[in-house]
């Protein structure tokens, strides 16, 4: 199979969003009068980010999800992503599952894929995602303020402890491991959540890395410090049972969002949360100074190990 009929079989859709998408040398994107760009990339390695022999539809999945969770952060309207892709061999059944994946993620959050490029060589997936925004609405990591609570999105943790159980790590049973498998393989990114911010959120991030490392880029952007309660961290049934604090702390692929917002708008956060079914945890606050302090139930210091995951340390 040569690579246009690799593209036209398996990543060529309709592409009602773009004036011009996959089969020139580029696409053509009319962005909404009034609105910004928000443009994100992503790369997924093999042997780095997912094992190899990773189920293809949830690779899809994943693949685009991540990004997702990018545009999720600032409060974008998902619209358009290109797509990058090395393949040790043009394997049609892997390719018709991972395609799956991916479209079926894009028609939940009307995104078009609207070009990319294919090459031989290691597994190595690379999207590119373009949502809108009016930019005085855009959530950005530089505003949060003291006196800010802290919000966090769905359980975290959950996904981290998968990935140690497959790394022989930590030993979970059959049930357990399906439970926290889903977050980790099929995350869901939240995107209606990050709409629904704009506005009231003083500052948002997703968590792709850790809380603590991701809070600490909007500590950093926005000049201020933080105080985290460790037993408001919301956990799974399986996670709480297990608990390490390095796994809702520190454990990378969560995708969920973290965000501040002033302490008076409290209720409107809870209302969002029962109007989109998800669970929202307040889970600190911002204060003057800098860096990071976790408090246990006592309120008393306590230290962690890890901030959270990096490439190259």
């Amino acid at each position: 199979m040569s690579e246009f009929d690799l593209i036209r079989r398996h990543f060529t859709r309709a592409t009602p969003g773009a004036l011009l998408g996959v089969g020139d040398d580029c696409a053509l994107l009319q962005v909404t009068p009034g609105k910004v760009l928000a443009v994100s990339s992503d790369m997924l390695v093999s042997g780095t980010h997912f094992f190899p022999d990773a189920d293809p539809y949830l690779l899809g999945h994943k693949t685009l999800a991540v990004n997702l969770s990018d545009l999720a952060a600032m409060g974008a309207v998902p619209r358009w992503a290109t797509l990058a892709i090395s393949l040790p061999t043009a394997d049609e059944p892997w390719l018709e599952q991972f395609s799956a994946g991916f479209f079926a993620l894009a028609a939940r959050n009307g995104v078009d894929l609207v070009g990319g490029d294919t090459t031989r060589g290691p597994l190595n997936l690379c999207v590119t995602i373009f949502g809108e925004v009016d930019a005085p609405q855009a959530l950005r990591r530089s505003g949060a303020q003291a006196g800010d609570e802290i919000w966090v999105s769905g359980n975290l943790g959950d996904a981290a402890l998968a990935l140690a159980h497959m790394q022989g790590q930590v030993r979970l049973d059959e049930e357990e491991f399906a439970l926290c498998a889903t977050a980790l393989h099929q995350p869901q990114p939240r995107v209606a959540l990050g709409l629904a911010l704009r506005g009231l959120a003083c500052s948002a991030i997703d968590i792709s890395d850790g809380l603590l490392a991701d809070l600490g880029h909007i500590l950093d952007a926005s000049g201020v410090g933080a105080e985290i309660d460790l037993s408001s961290l919301p956990v799974s049934d399986v996670l709480r049972r297990r608990f390490a604090a390095n796994y809702p702390l520190s454990g990378g692929d969560d995708y969920e969002l973290c965000f501040t917002v002033p302490l008076s708008r409290h209720a409107e956060v809870l209302a969002i949360g029962q109007e989109i079914d998800l669970p929202l945890t307040c889970v600190g606050r911002i204060v003057s100074g800098h860096g990071c302090m976790i408090l246990d139930v006592d309120g008393k210091l306590i230290d962690t190990e890890s901030t959270g995951y990096e490439h190259f340390r």
